[in-house]
């Protein structure tokens, strides 16, 4: 089964952020991409749905610890 991608929308929309902070993500490193660009024109990138899992995965934290 191919894998399923992901507009730059959807992902803010997963995440709740603004599309600028997905294309900064995106500009160093932590998201893969995978380009569309069917010509000259502007190119058309989409997440790796795996991709975004393993990105939420590497920024999870351990829940505080309880105050005494």
């Amino acid at each position: 089964m191919p894998a399923r991608l992901l507009s730059i929308p959807a992902v803010a929309a997963a995440l709740d952020v603004d599309r600028r902070t997905i294309y900064r993500f995106i500009a160093a490193g932590d998201l893969p991409v995978v380009d569309l660009r069917t010509g000259t024109g502007r190119s058309r990138i989409r997440v790796p749905a795996a991709g975004l899992d393993e990105f939420i995965s590497s920024r999870a934290v351990a829940a505080p610890r309880p105050r005494r």
